[in-house]
């Protein structure tokens, strides 16, 4: 009798705990949803985030919203996001720097392996770029006076990618570079705009509208090939520097979040990464759409904490 009580009582918990989780999972996302950016207001993983944020926004009726957390190249906001409650209510956008910065002991206490990957929007090359009015009109001429002078390159903090490509530039042109960390490429581009740095590497999607206007002049991308929305701009490559190194933009949540919430964020997103509204944002904005899926996005990150750890280890 004991044993069949006993019975009923264990049946009866798991068909609550079944009960609440299906009604858990029919009705979320029942509160409103944040994404953590890492990085200020104004750069590049700031625009493409509230511009996914806004493409997200029928899938989320309680809202969703964009909330910047700076510092430390990234790992504060990381870190943030990495030790919210698993419940589907903050995400956080993660980059390069994410398996980059433990690596080179600016990390704190970030860990690829304590988020669960979503999917990844974007990727892009970093660009040098110099004022309008610079004295240095070609790449030639920067890493000729490099070689006398104590040039002021700014990139997006310490250990970021960006500071990544103006290190892997100066190695490739056998230069040194005094390296001036900001908490974001908007800062350093603000600062680049003031004529008190020679040149930033950081994306060229985040100077495409002062080139455009004529503010700034970039003068060579760290791309494979040259850009299909900077056709005219060449690559290190091709002058003779063999140095390629970009960034992408992702989503993660923390280890833990339910199944059910990790496969709805993850549905949402890819719908809204392949939204007209998004990719038409992203072509005027000068940003590359690239998808790719959580189990490409996990493979990516265990390949990226590899080649950095060994990339790192020489600097």
């Amino acid at each position: 009798m004991k044993n069949k009580i006993k019975t009923l009582i264990v049946s009866s918990l798991i068909a609550a705990g079944m009960s609440s989780l299906a009604h858990s999972a029919e009705n979320y996302p029942d509160s409103p949803v944040r994404i953590i950016v890492p990085y200020s207001a104004g750069g590049g993983s700031d625009s493409v985030s509230r511009a996914l944020a806004e493409a997200l926004k029928p899938e989320f009726p309680k809202g969703i919203a964009v909330e910047n957390r700076t510092g430390g190249a990234g790992s504060v906001g990381m870190s943030y996001g990495m030790h919210a409650k698993p419940n589907g209510e903050t995400i956080t956008m993660v980059a390069p720097e994410l398996v980059m910065l433990p690596h080179s002991g600016n990390g704190g206490d970030i860990d690829y392996k304590k988020f669960t990957p979503l999917a990844i929007v974007n990727s892009g090359y970093a660009a040098i770029t110099v004022p309008a009015d610079s004295p240095y009109k070609t790449l030639g001429d920067l890493i000729k006076a490099a070689k006398s002078k104590n040039l002021l390159f700014g990139n997006s903090g310490t250990g970021s990618i960006w500071h990544l490509a103006g290190v892997g530039m100066e190695k490739a042109a056998g230069v040194q570079f005094t390296h001036i960390p900001f908490k974001g490429s908007s800062a350093a581009i603000t600062s680049l705009l003031g004529n008190h740095l020679d040149a930033v590497s950081v994306s060229y999607a985040e100077v495409a509208s002062q080139v455009k206007a004529g503010l700034l002049r970039t003068l060579v991308v760290l791309a494979p090939k040259r850009l299909a929305d900077a056709p005219n701009i060449p690559t290190a490559k091709e002058l003779g520097f063999d140095v390629a190194i970009g960034t992408w933009r992702g989503y993660c949540v923390p280890v833990g979040t339910p199944d059910y919430i990790v496969n709805y964020l993850t549905d949402a997103i890819l719908k809204a990464a392949n939204s007209a509204e998004f990719k038409s944002f992203m072509a005027v904005s000068n940003n590359d759409v690239d998808i790719i899926g959580p189990k490409e996005f996990q493979e990516k990150l265990d390949r990226e904490n590899k080649f950095y750890k060994e990339l790192i280890s020489t600097l």
